[in-house]
Order: structure tokens, then sequence, then C-alpha cells
């Protein structure tokens, strides 16, 4: 089965429309403000119109309050809510709604304990970890780290580019990956033949 490719970090329609032409199966729009590739609400109710039937819309959102949780689900209507902060299991499953669990390889996490806490989740992404930042560091961890035998789609995130993702496949085995800053020319604005590069190599696996 085909690998997907998730385009974390869109920041307007013309971004969503370049990587949906470019073949992604998902884009991930980023709701929080610490990040350099932030959208608000009304700027993802925008680039939320141009998407696709067929390709996953994604809201990340890190530590967010359950209110404002709530009202991103109603109002931007993504297909899942993408929890990249601190969040228990508990908090994440009170929504009833589809989610991502992002799983950031700290040096001495116990991965298995991890997973078991989000075993409803619809997708479990693993992500390199950094003290000072939830995600889109351009890091990558250890691969040799995640088990090749699994029950859940995972999803690998964390310093991949297009030079690297044809190794990152080969030694993961992964449902789908995520790439970001790996594909872009600056923060939140995306690189055409980067892009597409990426999403070829991808495809070609």
């Amino acid at each position: 089965m085909a690998v997907k490719v998730k385009i974390c970090g869109i920041t307007s329609p013309q971004q969503a429309l370049l990587a949906q032409d470019a073949g992604a199966d998902a884009l991930g729009l980023v709701i929080y403000q610490a990040s350099s590739r932030c959208v608000d609400i009304e700027r993802a109710i925008e680039i939320r119109e141009t998407i696709r039937p067929g390709v996953l819309c994604v809201v990340l959102l890190v530590n967010a309050s359950a209110d404002f949780v709530q009202q991103v689900i109603s109002s931007v209507k993504p297909d899942l809510i993408q929890f990249h902060g601190n969040e228990t299991g508990k908090f994440c499953r009170q929504f009833n709604f589809p989610y991502i669990r992002a799983i950031r390889m700290r040096d001495d996490l116990n991965i298995n304990e991890e997973i078991s806490q989000y075993s409803d989740s619809t997708w479990l992404l693993f992500d390199a970890w950094n003290t000072n930042a939830y995600g889109g560091t351009g890091e990558r961890f250890n691969w040799g780290r995640l088990p090749l035998t699994r029950d859940y789609p995972l999803i690998l995130a964390g310093g991949l580019t297009p030079e690297n993702v044809i190794e990152a496949i080969q030694a993961v085995s992964p449902d789908m990956v995520d790439v970001s800053g790996g594909v872009e020319r600056e923060p939140g604005i995306k690189d055409e033949s980067k892009l597409r590069l990426f999403i070829e190599r991808v495809k070609s696996c």
C-alpha cells in the first residue's frame, strides 16, 4: 500500500492548492501562536474551503483549552485534530472526535506505555523531541527506536526532506510521512520544487 503524505504548516489557500496539486493526501494547519507557521481560526476556515474531498484536513493544536478545541472543531470543521502538546488520553478522548496523537521521542520515553494511553487515536505520529519547541524544528530522531511490528497506523515526522525520505520509509515502513520545514524556502512558505520532489519520492517507494 502506498505511503501517504501530509504537508504540515500550510499558511494560505495558495499553499493548500499547491500541495494538493502535487499529490498531498493530508494538509496540516497549525493553530498555535508560538509557531512560525501559525494561522488564526479565520485563516484556517479560508484554507479549509480550498481542501478537496479525499484530502484530509488536520488542525494541529498544542495544549489548547477544551473550549478552544471545541471551537476549532465547530468552526474549521477539520477531519482530524492533531494534539501535539502534553495532552492526556482522557483530554483527547473527551471530544469524541477523530484525532492524531503526536508522540515526541524524548530519550527516556517508554514508547509502549505512551502508546497505550492513546489506543483510540486514529493515527499515532512520532516526532523529534525538543525541550523548547513542540514540533516544526527540522530535527530528526533515531528511527530505529520505533517498533516494526505494530497494530496502529504510524505517521513519521521530524526532519524529513526530499533527500532522506526514501531512507526513512525503508527504515520505518510508516503509513504516512509528515513534512513541514523540509519542503520550505522559509517558514510557512512551501517551495514548489521541493514539495513536488518530496511527494514524488514518497509515491515511488
